[in-house]
This record gives C-alpha cells, structure tokens and sequence, in this order.
C-alpha cells in the first residue's frame, strides 16, 4: 500500500499508566470508537510501518494489526517509549503522538514531518510548554536518550537541549496558519480533559453539518 512517507516509522505511544484518570484511557470511548484506535486510525496510512510502544504487552493490545514493542527499560516515562520505539523502528526516523490525543490530523503530521529533513528532532513549543508526543525523531538521538536514561534524567526538554542534536523547535505563533491550528496538541489525562473533548467532538459535528 503506498503511504504518504516512505522513510520514516509512525509511533503511537500507549504506556498505559493512566494515573490521573483513574481507568487504562487507551480504550476510553469516544463517539463509538476507542481512543487508541482513533489515534492509529489516522497516523496508518501515512507510514510503512506503525509501531504501539508500550510498557506491557496485554491481550486487547496484542489483537491490533500493529507491531507492539515493550519498553527495554521500565519506568523509564516518554523517554523510554521514545528510546525503545525508535530503536525498534526500521526506518532512520520516527513520528511520535501519543494515545491520547484525539484530535490529531493528517495535515498537523505532515506540516511537522515536512520540516524534518535536516534535523533530528522537529517539535512545537506551545506557550504551555514542549509537545514531544507529537513530533519526530531521528535515530542520532538513540545514544544520548541511552546515557540519558543510564543517568535517570528524564526530562524531554534535556533532550531538546543537547547540542548534539540539531533541534527545530516550532514556536506556537508559526502555527496559526494550521487547520484546527493548537487543537491537534491536546491530550486527555483527567476526566474533565474526557468532557472536554467529547464537548469538542459535539461542536465540531454541529459545524460539519
């Protein structure tokens, strides 16, 4: 099946802690779909290959049409996913969105991975901070993700600032001539973030109609 990009792996994210909602998100309903599936629903047909990066292989995860790849080291938060999704992926670069992020588009995917030819990471800086689930990757990030998590530093924003990266940061005003402009960044992690979207979905249907 042709795909949009031919050089570069899609990554979706799904650790499955889910501490502050209370319940596994990854298969919350959303208008008769699980959110996980939402997600990969639209990141499939832009890539060759789609990896779930996971911190534990269950059943309902296991049943997907993806390659699933468990974290190599455990507890590791975001940094291990990314570390180990991009160690597994066949392709020099990687995409990266997390599960739950409901309102991702083929066009915000591909406005960042159009960016990405001549760096290693292509992320957007919000006035809330950085978006890591949803960006790219090279694999010159491997080693020093490694000595990262060897030290227990965690922290994306140390990764962002290693000077042996080269690093596109896309600050949120370039981003207002996005379609749905910041509404692709948002990501359920509470309850009210559930209500919230699910409000957003209800608006957006009343729009389209």
């Amino acid at each position: 099946m042709k795909t949009a990009f031919s050089d570069i792996t899609g990554v979706v994210l799904a650790g499955g802690k889910s501490r502050r909602m209370g319940r596994d998100k990854r298969f919350l309903d959303l208008e008769g779909t699980v959110l996980m599936e939402r997600v990969c629903a639209v990141v499939e047909p832009l890539f060759p290959e789609v990896l779930l990066s996971v911190a534990e292989a269950i059943p309902q995860l296991e049943r997907l049409p993806y390659r699933l790849v468990v974290d190599e080291m455990a507890d590791c938060a975001t940094l291990g996913g990314l570390y180990t999704a991009l160690s597994a992926s066949n392709y020099p670069r990687i995409f990266a969105v997390g599960c739950d992020m409901p309102f991702i588009t083929e066009d915000s995917i591909r406005q960042l991975v159009a960016m990405n030819e001549e760096y290693d990471i292509v992320m957007a800086e919000l006035t809330t901070g950085l978006q890591p689930m949803h960006a790219v990757y090279s694999k010159a990030c491997l080693p020093i993700m490694r000595h990262m998590i060897e030290d227990k530093n965690l922290k994306i924003q140390a990764l962002v600032q290693n000077p042996g990266l080269r690093v596109k940061l896309v600050k949120e005003a370039q981003l207002a001539t996005w379609k749905d402009q910041l509404l692709p960044f948002f990501n359920i992690n509470t309850p009210s973030d559930l209500e919230l979207a699910k409000k957003l979905l209800g608006a957006s249907r009343s729009r389209s109609k």
